[in-house]
């Protein structure tokens, strides 16, 4: 059935209309009834399926093309669009920024990822994507004396073991954290890039993982993920305790 065919005369639903608009494109992307390319019906029976005005129809449209799920072209209609990350990403930094100490959380929300991944990736990794986490992982070592290369190195080796899983759900999800992720390993170098056993610690461990998914073994790589995040989270735990020690802590 195609766009244009489902659009039958129906009694509107008691929801706001900008709400009811939202919810038939995103019950239709959700189905694959709208498909990339495809081109919307007119505007006018869009509006009477749906049961709101025109000037309402066209204010949504044009928020949903900002976010590329809608391509707007003057004069040939509007078509499904690609939905783009970067985007997508910014919305949701903003929306996760307004919450209370979100980086705990968030981290929380990238160990679920990477785990899964990493699992993944010793399955469906191939030399492209070994030699992209190889990469990653010699300017991780290149760049120990500076904290925001070397966070940022960090970050891009984890991405790249994320890309390696093939999974476009968890790249969508990781992309989505992608600046406060970055952000949180660039902060977390800056407090212990002067400490050199700790940060050949984190060299091994990055090593370590990197092995595993080389030799294809998720159960071995999946625990030296973990390894990782314990000694990261120790790292934060002994950050705070110096932090209140030297009487800088928060109040």
């Amino acid at each position: 059935m195609t766009l244009a065919q489902d659009i039958q005369p129906q009694t509107a639903p008691r929801t706001g209309g900008a709400e009811r608009i939202i919810a038939y494109f995103k019950e239709r992307m959700i189905l694959g009834e709208m498909k990339v390319g495809e081109r919307l019906p007119p505007e006018r029976e869009l509006a009477q399926h749906l049961g709101v005005g025109r000037p309402l129809l066209r204010e949504v449209i044009r928020s949903l093309s900002m976010l590329g799920l809608l391509d707007v072209r003057q004069g040939s209609g509007t078509y499904v669009g690609r939905a783009d990350l970067g985007v997508l990403s910014d919305f949701f930094t903003f929306c996760l920024s307004q919450e209370q100490d979100i980086l705990d959380d968030v981290m929380q929300s990238r160990i679920a990822i990477e785990v899964q991944a990493i699992r993944l990736a010793c399955a469906r990794a191939n030399e492209r994507d070994l030699a992209r986490i190889g990469q990653w992982l010699a300017r991780l070592i290149e760049t120990l004396d500076d904290p925001d290369a070397g966070g940022a190195a960090d970050f891009a080796f984890h991405q790249a073991m994320v890309k390696a899983s093939h999974s476009r759900s968890l790249i969508t999800l990781y992309g989505a954290l992608s600046e406060l992720l970055r952000r949180s390993h660039v902060e977390r170098r800056r407090t212990t890039y002067d400490r050199r056993e700790v940060v050949g610690d984190l060299v091994e461990a990055h090593r370590e993982v990197f092995l595993s998914i080389v030799a294809k073994d998720a159960d071995a790589a999946e625990a030296r993920l973990r390894e990782h995040f314990a000694i990261g989270d120790e790292l934060r735990r002994r950050s705070l305790i110096e932090t209140y020690r030297k009487g800088t802590g928060p109040g």
